[in-house]
């Protein structure tokens, strides 16, 4: 098992807030990340893009040789928060275009791409994926030509057998799947289920556990607040059965843990992620 990060633990140190989440004044730059991510011994990151202030020739050589030095399996992770639109956007597309680009520059193989968010399944769904099929199958050109893999997450936007379907559609190996285990429970659906159905498509994770909000900010299962993140082990999601499904797959990627918004119960996010890195070796031991 080859254990990763993704800098979105960190997003409040990057000065993203959510409006039910206290700010913080601890700040980072991808380098302070990167750092942590060494402290931590594991085999790879993946890297939010949202979180680079600028997006340069300069700056992206920079950030590879330090995943160079380092060693450091990377995947580049683009879309947040709304990706494609539900692929009504031309412009998201184009710019998803042009992050490939920046996917080679730093030796990225993979790319983390998204199709849109929950907003979207208020859309007739055989619409939203006809619009993004059509999106997808542009674009798995343009991955070809650079060498990277699209990884679409379901990100609270389609269910397994609906990301199923697009990947049928665009039939392409240039499309594939970037596992989140906790992001459709929040759509009802049972986490090992979902990676059972989506294992063998996946070219790279989340691994997120899932609890309940206890304080009582949101009492509708529908709602996002309701089913915030808790470190690895320690919530609602079967995390041995997913990794079984995957290794099963054969997948070799990273399994990359993720945290979005982090239960206020929780210790900070260096914790939560030093506690779920630590599961994750139990686990791969075990």
């Amino acid at each position: 098992m080859k254990i990763g990060i993704d800098s979105y633990c960190f997003h409040r140190y990057f000065g993203e807030t959510y409006p039910f989440q206290r700010p913080t004044e601890r700040r980072w730059t991808v380098d302070d990340f990167l750092t942590f991510a060494q402290r931590m011994g594991v085999d790879g990151v993946s890297l939010e893009s949202c979180f680079f202030p600028k997006l340069g020739t300069r700056v992206l050589k920079k950030v590879r040789a330090r995943l160079d030095a380092l060693g450091f399996e990377r995947v580049w992770a683009w879309g947040h928060p709304a990706g494609l639109e539900g692929g009504k956007s031309k412009r998201a597309a184009n710019d998803l275009a042009k992050h490939f680009g920046y996917a080679q520059a730093i030796g990225a193989k993979t790319m983390r791409i998204v199709g849109g968010n929950r907003s979207h399944r208020d859309e007739p769904i055989p619409r939203v994926l006809r619009r993004l099929a059509a999106r997808l199958k542009e674009l798995v050109k343009v991955a070809e030509d650079h060498g990277v893999v699209m990884a679409y997450e379901n990100h609270i936007d389609l269910r397994a057998d609906e990301l199923l379907e697009l990947l049928a559609v665009v039939d392409s190996p240039w499309l594939g799947v970037n596992l989140d285990t906790g992001n459709n429970i929040r759509l009802g659906e049972d986490p090992a289920d979902e990676c059972r159905k989506l294992a063998p498509f996946t070219r790279a994770t989340h691994v997120k556990d899932i609890g309940i909000e206890l304080r009582g900010k949101c009492c509708a299962p529908k709602e996002f607040a309701f089913w915030p993140s808790v470190p690895l082990g320690t919530g609602l999601v079967d995390l041995p059965a997913v990794v079984n499904a995957l290794r099963a797959a054969n997948y070799d990627g990273l399994y990359c843990i993720e945290t979005d918004y982090l239960r206020e119960d929780c210790p900070d996010e260096e914790t939560a992620v030093e506690q779920s890195v630590a599961y994750l070796r139990a686990l791969a031991a075990a």
